[in-house]
């Protein structure tokens, strides 16, 4: 029987505002779709929170043994400066200040994004499209639009006819908005003068002749609106309904409702059950921003080049800090904060290392099974990882009395609590062990140096065939030796 069956979630879904009971479209699976960076800068920090909160849902679904479909997009087309209809393409930009091709910018930012997440413990979604390989999926979406008469053409470029799609749905059913409210307080700004509202949105983008990302189109040479992307991935892979779409809380506007209202007016159905918002992160009490020097990378995080923090942190150590708030709230990060979390991380990591020393008596005296529970409670609850942590605490002081002799546990109740207490830590959490994980690799470093020094001495012997063999089977395992006027290196 699988652990769901057991296990009942409730989550807070941003369309109703409440809490509410998971069920599944499909019982025993699950599709979640959750908008991914645009590739034209290097993933700031709110970033890599917004995505860790979606990495835990991700990992307690497969934990309770749910078949997960994560659908996390890439966003390499670009979209205006503000995400509004009118201005000059990030990606375009980034290219033209840097004398780039727009490939090379997201080449450039989609490496670093991976390399960061693959730091930060991540496990990668299950597809990972992009909005360059989906073009010709828009297309199709909005020549549906336009003959459901909610799209109309204007100057080469389509737009989405909020006022008209109004009057048989609800545009502002995600945000709460209204849309005579919105209406009355747009002014009317210029280069808007195509739209026949100021709420409308762009479908399909004329391309003006100095636009470097371009597309053929029934319209002519353009691009594709923002907020068509994200419709166009997620029903291609998970339906035109499926159970939950996560993002950032700055997207619930306009982003996510344009998804809505896209949605319904192309195939008549809401698209989601459930939407899931991540909050912000401040720095020191303020809105993080490059231009006020209030700012970090995660990257600087991990080497200590920066002017925020005292040293440098593993990424266990951070990821355990944004843990310790729970995803809808906002998280303020500080040198202060990150240090306590260092603190507890490691007190956490000395318990499960003391726990494989503990040996197994006749009697139980403390209750696994109850506290087993409060385990998965906490996690039931939306996701509450700052209750999970807190129980683990409760699970550290366990250790220590086993320890201390004060407190006794069977052999089955034993392993049961040891097998929790890992699986919560690194199997939901997706901590890792930076000392035993450092240990490794020290014997890992120190085993292919003596590989290495095997093939030098083969080489003088002039054994050539067993220096090949060395150097050929380590590659086979992923691991590249270099030869070079210092001797050899390798690489992994």
């Amino acid at each position: 029987m699988p652990l769901y069956s057991t296990q009942k979630i409730k989550l807070y879904n941003s369309l109703s505002g409440e809490k509410e009971i998971f069920t599944p479209i499909h019982e025993g699976n699950v599709g979640m779709y959750v908008c991914g960076p645009t590739v034209y800068s290097n993933v700031h920090l709110g970033n890599v929170r917004t995505f860790m909160s979606f990495d835990i849902i991700f990992r307690y679904f497969t934990h309770l043994g749910y078949k997960v479909r994560y659908v996390r997009n890439i966003t390499d087309v670009g979209h205006m400066v503000d995400d509004v209809d009118e201005g000059e393409d990030k990606i375009a930009k980034k290219a033209r200040l840097e004398q780039l091709e727009p490939m090379e910018v997201v080449q450039r930012y989609t490496i670093d994004f991976h390399q960061i997440l693959k730091a930060f413990n991540f496990l990668p979604p299950s597809i990972e499209p992009t909005a360059t390989g989906h073009i010709i999926e828009q297309i199709e979406i909005i020549k549906k639009i336009v003959a459901s008469g909610i799209g109309y053409e204007a100057n080469g470029s389509i737009y989405f006819d909020v006022v008209k799609y109004n009057k048989n749905h609800n545009y502002g059913i995600l945000s709460g908005r209204n849309i005579e409210d919105m209406l009355a307080n747009t002014r009317d700004l210029d280069g808007q003068s195509d739209k026949k509202n100021p709420q409308d949105f762009a479908l399909w983008k004329k391309a003006e002749p100095q636009h470097i990302m371009r597309w053929p189109s029934p319209w002519g040479e353009g691009f594709p609106g923002w907020h068509l992307e994200c419709t166009a991935m997620s029903t291609k892979y998970l339906g035109n309904h499926f159970d939950i779409h996560g993002g950032g809380m700055d997207l619930k506007f306009p982003h996510h409702e344009c998804e809505i209202a896209q949605n319904e007016a192309c195939t008549g159905q809401t698209p989601v059950n459930y939407w899931l918002h991540a909050n912000m992160l401040t720095l020191n009490g303020k809105k993080m921003a490059k231009s006020t020097g209030n700012n970090i990378l995660p990257g600087e995080i991990l080497s200590g080049d920066n002017t925020i923090l005292s040293k440098a942190f593993s990424a266990s150590v951070a990821r355990f800090f944004m843990l310790q708030a729970h995803y809808r709230s906002i998280l303020d990060f500080s040198d202060d904060a990150i240090v306590a979390a260092e603190k507890g991380y490691k007190r956490l990591m000395e318990a499960l290392e003391n726990l494989t020393q503990i040996t197994a008596s006749n009697t139980s005296t403390l209750d696994i099974a109850s506290w087993k529970q409060l385990c998965y409670d906490a996690m039931n609850d939306d996701f509450n990882t700052p209750i999970l942590i807190a129980q683990l605490f409760e699970g550290v002081r366990f250790c220590n009395l086993l320890k201390e002799g004060k407190e006794t546990l069977t052999a089955d109740d034993l392993n049961d609590f040891t097998i929790a207490m890992n699986a919560f830590v690194f199997d939901v959490l997706g901590l890792e062990n930076e000392k035993a994980t450092n240990s490794q690799n020290d014997k890992l470093e120190g085993t292919v140096n003596l590989l290495i020094e095997m093939r030098k001495q083969a080489r003088a012997d002039k054994n050539f065939a067993l220096s090949d063999q060395i150097r050929d089977q380590l590659l086979a395992i992923g691991i590249q030796l270099k030869d070079g006027k210092e001797g050899t290196s390798f690489s992994l």
